[in-house]
């Protein structure tokens, strides 16, 4: 169905410290708990692995010890930071702005993937391939600076509510994983997102939902170029896919950007599988982290087969490439930060 395409383009509140947090202060800036820096966490093996290649990675003269500038963590967005259902949250924005732009383009109308937009029409927005997808993020993401856009994404995330929850989407974010976030960035972790989202997008929300500025972000990219008009220059964003930060576009975006090989890598699918396979399969403290949805009733449960978030060929080599599979359902006391309040 394309779903590459939509997928390419498409640090925490603590328990013990939530009553005493200040009013206003973003999700991911609250004190990290003194006892246990992972509270959301239940205990066992998946909390345990990570606690202790954190400590090991600290401890100076240790077999595990990381020195501070190798200390970099990558993280993929959709389905292993917020959720990713019942789609991609991306595609809900460009969804949004073809129905803003409709009046403009009578055509649309009659055209796919438009018509299926503007209809509702979900089971055909299913099989109309990679192409289709491609026009209707050239058609919603382009022709504006890359001050707007951010705008734009800023309204929708402000305004847009989630379907089945009725929040905001960056609300539905993993309480669980905000803890991580922090707990490595407090042990010298320089933690960056590295997701097949768009770039811009993702820039727009990651520093205040996460705690990750945007230079710590790679995704996926349109082709811009700077303009110089009435004294006033801009970036403009233009309807050409320049790079797809998905599969293997994520170890490249990686060395691209931060020119050094991860020693922690989390992810949830199988287009985070060789950003798993680039970051662990080489000497030294490494750890591979995989997000496994198993929780029908706080989140959802899918795996393979799976038109988003496809987990098969990343769950099969775990064990082999000694990952740690994080089961949602069983691992995770909470899911959302909404939910401790």
């Amino acid at each position: 169905m394309g779903v590459d395409i939509v997928r390419r383009w498409l640090a925490a509140l603590l328990f013990a410290a939530l009553a005493a947090a200040p009013l206003g202060s973003p999700v991911w800036a609250q004190a990290e708990a003194e006892s246990d820096p992972l509270p959301s966490w239940n205990e066992g093996a998946t909390k345990a692995a990570i606690l202790n290649f954190v400590a090991e990675a600290v401890r100076e003269g240790g077999p595990g010890y990381v020195p501070p500038a190798e200390r970099i963590a990558t993280f993929d967005n959709d389905g292993t930071l917020w959720s990713e259902q019942p789609v991609y949250f991306q595609a809900e924005f460009a969804f949004e702005r073809v129905r803003a732009l409709a009046p403009q383009h009578p055509e649309w109308a009659t055209t796919e993937p438009f018509k299926s937009i503007l209809t509702g029409d979900r089971t055909v927005l299913a099989d109309l391939g990679e192409q289709a997808f491609t026009d209707l993020l050239a058609a919603t993401h382009a022709g504006m600076t890359v001050e707007d856009f951010e705008g734009e994404v800023k309204r929708w995330l402000a305004t847009a509510r989630h379907p089945r929850f009725d929040r905001p989407y960056d609300e539905l974010i993993y309480q669980p994983m905000l803890e991580l976030l922090t707990h490595l960035r407090a042990n010298g972790f320089k933690t960056y997102i590295v997701s097949g989202g768009g770039l811009d997008f993702m820039r727009a929300f990651a520093d205040a939902a996460y705690g990750i500025p945007p230079e710590q972000v790679i995704g996926s990219t349109v082709v811009t170029e700077f303009r110089l008009e009435d004294q006033t220059p801009a970036i403009i964003r233009l309807p050409e896919v320049d790079f797809i930060d998905d599969g293997p576009g994520k170890a490249v975006g990686i060395q691209r950007v931060i020119g050094r090989r991860p020693v922690f890598a989390a992810g949830n699918s199988d287009g985070d599988l060789q950003m798993l396979q680039w970051t662990t399969m080489e000497e030294g403290a490494r750890f591979g982290l995989i997000v496994h949805h198993t929780d029908a009733v706080r989140e959802w449960a899918y795996d393979n087969p799976s038109v988003i978030g496809q987990l098969k060929e990343a769950l099969a080599q775990a064990p082999e490439r000694g990952w740690t599979v994080i089961d949602m359902k069983t691992d995770w006391k909470v899911i959302y930060p909404f939910e401790m309040k």
